[in-house]
């Protein structure tokens, strides 16, 4: 299986290592340094890079930031379940739960305002 990797900017490293760890079952592999962390949950790596720290914390001669609405998917067996639990912890929810004919989806937020899609499929 290939893995992948995403990278995201965040404010401040160490919260969203928290958020990933406690909150969405990430491994940390590495974090080495306060602008930068390595992270893992099956076969996705997840980069965390503060803006300006490192090559990757620079782009294009601009300073990156985080945001936006590109996201990765995590698949949850309980979506509803899910969402009420990180609703306890504060979790920023981007709308309601929606329903598509693949399955039922919504979108939280990191500590740093980038989105992570929550995707519970289709029972077959």
């Amino acid at each position: 299986m290939t893995a992948a990797s995403v990278r995201y900017i965040v404010h401040d490293v160490d919260t969203a290592v928290e958020f990933y760890r406690d909150r969405l079952g990430f491994e940390v592999d590495m974090h080495p340094s306060p602008g930068f962390a390595a992270l893992s949950q099956g076969v996705l790596s997840l980069f965390l890079n503060a803006p300006g720290a490192g090559g990757a914390g620079t782009a294009g001669g601009a300073e990156p930031e985080p945001g936006g609405w590109n996201r990765f998917r995590l698949i949850v067996d309980d979506l509803a379940a899910t969402v009420d639990q990180l609703r306890r912890h504060g979790v920023p929810i981007r709308g309601e739960i929606v329903r598509g004919q693949g399955g039922r989806q919504v979108l939280i937020e990191d500590p740093s305002g980038n989105p992570v899609e929550l995707f519970q499929p289709r029972a077959s």
